[in-house]
């Protein structure tokens, strides 16, 4: 198949990085994910990866929380049969295709209008695809209300600006009533100090968002409650990152306020 070029804007741009870190993985000897879909579409795409300078804890990183967000989606599509699940934020993340859940769960892919016709693309056999502007409304109405949700907001805490995530969070909780939000917990001091990751500083975007306290969430009128906080430092798949990475997580996670700074996966119930 032909190689594509996409035209992306900075914030649409991490979409590449993150599918980068991804191809990364598959490829490494002792892959924590092993997301060949991923792989597949990178080498599918024109576009100069080694200018994102990404280096081994991104790599790493990204497929272990990648890993632990499928695992949390796969658990309640098993207690849920007739769940919806929700990728908000999905650029070209192939979760829909690892999770390979059964034929009574509706799967929605959730980015911006240009994203979802980017992905279609690459991912033709996805049928539910809904183009929006989380900072808006109205584009959750045609989803169904009346089953349990599973939400998978991976990646998205930091870039929607102002209090946006919280009213979004809102409005979700208030469509569907019941179910999960799972997502990658940015602290204030991590997602500030983003904007200064080569990765980040090679697309040319400033990231801003992020909360301290995992029960935070709880106040933001959304129905919320803290039903589990991982600090992947901890997660026994560091062993499998290459040294002297695994030592340096291994030492960050004896301590909770460093491991937070790193990755967490957060996951509430409504």
């Amino acid at each position: 198949m032909p190689r594509l070029r996409p035209d992306l804007d900075p914030l649409r741009e991490t979409l590449l990085l993150t599918l980068h870190a991804r191809a990364l993985d598959a490829r490494s000897p002792r892959p924590i994910l092993g997301d060949l879909h991923s792989a597949r579409i990178a080498e599918r795409i024109d576009y100069d990866f080694a200018r994102l300078k990404v280096k081994p804890s991104l790599v790493c990183g990204t497929a272990l929380r990648a890993k632990k967000l499928d695992e949390a989606v796969r658990a309640f599509a098993a207690a849920h049969p007739d769940a919806v699940v929700l990728d908000l934020g999905c650029g070209l993340d192939t979760r829909v295709l690892r999770c390979d859940l059964p034929d009574g769960i509706d799967w929605y892919d959730v980015d911006f209008p240009d994203v979802v016709a980017l992905r279609s693309q690459f991912l033709p056999e996805i049928s539910h695809r809904v183009g929006a502007d989380l900072t808006t409304f109205g584009w959750l109405d045609p989803l169904p209300r009346d089953r349990p949700a599973m939400i998978v907001a991976e990646g998205v805490l930091p870039f929607l600006p102002g209090a946006a995530f919280q009213r979004l969070t809102r409005q979700l909780t208030e469509h569907f009533r019941t179910g999960e939000l799972a997502l990658n917990g940015y602290t204030r001091f991590a997602a500030w100090s983003m904007k200064y990751h080569p990765a980040i500083k090679a697309i040319g975007i400033s990231a801003a968002q992020g909360f301290d306290d995992a029960h935070e969430p709880e106040t933001w009128q959304a129905g919320l409650t803290l039903a589990d906080e991982q600090l992947l430092t901890r997660a026994p798949e560091v062993r499998e990152f290459p040294q002297p990475l695994r030592a340096t997580t291994r030492a960050m996670g004896c301590s909770a306020w460093l491991s937070r700074q790193g990755t967490r996966v957060l996951r509430y119930r409504f």
